[in-house]
């Protein structure tokens, strides 16, 4: 027998959350192939078989949180597949149980006396919505629960909870108990949104968070582009957007004010001398923020392609661990969503984190008696005020305004 084990991930992860099985017990697997989904706090990570055989026993269900090393199923390396899916029917049922019953149990999950029987998409259903499977009716004349029982129970009305006069009143359910009948759902938390929202407040707490605004004339870059995308596009295959220029932005202002390039490690500040910028990618499954590598070293062309190629990873869940690791200071975009004003919050252990938004057309005055129609953005620039000063901070983002405003200088200063 071949155990499986959770691999070796990355330093800073050590555990994950079983998110899905891709084959099922009794089933053939080659080396090599992946076998399951694993969810960490960054990425999901693709388990394999390091031998061939016979799926033999899952340890972990769907679900569940396991650590670096721990045993997570079995190979059978000289099992049979048809004859591993009917032995169980023999063993239980010798007699009642027929063959074909015995080939479906390989597409179900079994469950001991004390857990409900429920196929795999009933199970992956009732904890996405918080049901409990004990409370699920079915049809099934073998009592095995189906998603369709699932989908039937969260449908019906939810029956008004019994008061309890020993609760106390500052339990999370008194809020649901003082409107009976009131229709409501139960998502559980990935363990990516719940690893955001640990990390989002830590990072509150720990760092003296401060943010100072400015704001930006995108004119000039609005005109370079208009003058210059068919050509870029043409010669670099990639479209010439923001990004770029802002990416260019931040790497010339960092290089005036590097304390905004910084990290607190203890009682030291750790100066780094290169530029990893992180870019935020909105997904389905929450933030995350992949880093532009070297990004000082790179054209607009190469940093518009490696922001193309992250966003589409992020996008397609293909982010390997490495992707998102070592960033030194981060942009992100609330702009794209249509926000006008935002605070961003640190990346930690980052110490700056700059918010870009919608670029808006506004009457901008252009001396004491005229005005002008300019298409204008409010920018964002949150740092921490344990190490950056307010008038670094402020100066860094009056930087970035002027090399915005006479993108020429990204050539020389970016």
């Amino acid at each position: 027998m071949i155990e499986i084990k959770v691999p070796e991930l990355a330093e800073s992860i050590t555990e994950g959350t079983i998110a899905q099985w891709l084959k099922q017990v009794g089933e053939q697997v080659n080396q090599g192939e992946y076998i399951a989904e694993l969810e960490t706090d960054k990425v999901n990570v693709e388990i394999t078989a390091e031998h061939s055989g016979v799926i033999k026993e899952f340890k972990k269900e769907p679900g569940d949180t396991v650590e670096v090393g721990e045993v997570i199923a079995v190979i059978d390396e000289s099992g049979d597949a048809s004859a591993s899916t009917e032995a169980p029917a023999a063993k239980e049922e010798p007699k009642e149980e027929p063959k074909a019953e015995a080939a479906e149990e390989t597409q179900e999950e079994t469950s001991s006396t004390d857990r409900p029987l429920a196929s795999p998409a009933a199970r992956k259903l009732a904890r996405e919505k918080g049901i409990d499977l004990k409370e699920v009716a079915t049809n099934d004349p073998t009592g095995r629960i189906r998603k369709q029982d699932v989908e039937s129970h969260q449908s019906q009305p939810k029956a008004a909870p019994q008061a309890k006069s020993e609760a106390p009143a500052n339990k999370p359910q008194a809020a649901a108990a003082d409107q009976p009948g009131k229709p409501v759902e139960r998502i559980k938390m990935s363990r990516r949104r719940q690893t955001i929202a640990k990390r989002l407040v830590e990072s509150q707490q720990t760092a003296a968070m401060l943010t100072t605004f400015n704001e930006v004339d995108m004119s000039a870059v609005m005109d370079l582009r208009k003058r210059r995308k068919d050509g870029f596009l043409e010669k670099n295959g990639v479209k010439l957007g923001f990004m770029s220029f802002f990416t260019k932005a931040v790497i010339g202002a960092l290089k005036e004010f590097p304390l905004l390039n910084a990290e607190i490690q203890g009682d030291e500040i750790l100066m780094k001398k290169y530029y990893d910028i992180g870019v935020a990618v909105s997904t389905d499954e929450g933030l995350v923020v992949p880093v532009v590598r070297d990004a000082d070293r790179l054209g607009f062309a190469g940093i518009e392609r490696e922001i193309g190629s992250l966003g589409k990873k992020a996008r397609d869940n293909k982010l390997a661990i490495s992707d998102l690791q070592g960033g030194t200071f981060t942009i992100t975009n609330g702009g794209v969503f249509g926000s006008l004003w935002s605070t961003p919050i640190l990346n930690a252990p980052q110490v700056g984190i700059l918010g870009m938004h919608k670029v808006q057309w506004r009457p901008v005055a252009i001396d004491q008696e005229n005005f002008e129609n300019r298409p204008m953005m409010y920018i964002a620039l949150s740092y921490d005020h344990r190490i950056v000063d307010g008038k670094e901070a402020v100066s860094f983002l009056v930087k970035v305004k002027e090399l915005l405003e006479d993108p020429e200088q990204l050539l020389l200063e970016g």
